[in-house]
């Protein structure tokens, strides 16, 4: 065992990070907290098994394999890590992940000892403007790791408030607090993340929210197919980060409400 972790969101980085000559053992985080139910307390049994649950329903996911590809390699964190870095992309469905990764280290942690740092991708020109870790090569990896962020206690506590007013859901206590807050130190991400989780969580006159109006506009315009609205979708709405599986949960509300058929 390696003395150095490296936390990727998800398995479409594992390709590219594994061409890099990056010392340390991996653990993949596979869950999507940007969506289903949460408890502040994500070391809790009842949260993962309340988790576990959703998924496995939702997904139509077999309950050994969330077993095996999610709670399992989570016991990495168990192991004496000197470093931890943390992999993660620019948008909600990978900055609400980040919040969880943060929420489970800082209970389990002592945050002087070992050193994390962050490694996010945004819009980066350098790497001609790739959406997700998923797309660079081992080279590339190596130069956003060169310019990664060590994460100080602060950080932490602004991570730790955050966490709390997400899994709360109130909108109004939301919109406050980043109304509030204009220094992000080293996780100036999560702001626009959570500024796009804001309008998520905001419902218009006729009772939508912004994803379920969105999805229904893009209906309305001509994208009668789910995978030329998932496309439209994440052309113009990359923010959230959403993969077609997700897109379905609100697009099979609207079917419900008999709003659209697909």
């Amino acid at each position: 065992m390696s003395n150095i972790l490296h936390i990727l969101n998800g398995d479409a980085a594992l390709s590219g990070f594994n061409e890099t000559g990056l010392d340390g053992d991996v653990l993949v985080w596979r869950e999507v907290l940007s969506e289903g139910p949460l408890q502040e307390n994500i070391l809790s049994g009842s949260f993962w098994s309340t988790r576990a649950k959703w998924i496995t329903q939702t997904f139509k996911e077999d309950f050994d394999a969330y077993q095996h590809k999610v709670i399992e390699e989570l016991g990495k964190l168990n192991s004496d890590y000197i470093e931890i870095n943390l992999w993660f992309e620019f948008d909600l469905h990978c900055q609400v992940n980040l919040l969880g990764v943060l929420q489970m280290l800082s209970r389990k942690t002592d945050m002087s000892d070992p050193a994390i740092y962050l490694i996010c991708l945004g819009d980066c020109a350098q790497f001609n403007f790739a959406k997700g870790l998923g797309e660079l090569n081992g080279d590339q990896f190596e130069e956003l790791y060169d310019s990664r962020e060590r994460l100080n206690e602060w950080e932490f506590e602004l991570a730790n408030e955050a966490w709390q007013l997400y899994v709360q859901g109130d909108a109004a206590e939301l919109e406050k607090w980043l109304g509030e807050n204009s220094f992000w130190g080293g996780v100036p991400l999560l702001k626009p993340a959570l500024e796009a989780h804001l309008k998520r969580l905001q419902v218009n006159e006729v009772g939508l929210g912004y994803i379920e109006q969105r999805l229904l506009d893009i209906y309305n315009s001509g994208a009668k197919t789910r995978s030329a609205i998932y496309a439209t979708f994440w052309n113009e709405d990359k923010i959230f980060g959403m993969g077609d599986t997700e897109i379905d949960i609100y697009l099979d509300r609207l079917q419900q409400k008999q709003l659209l058929n697909l």
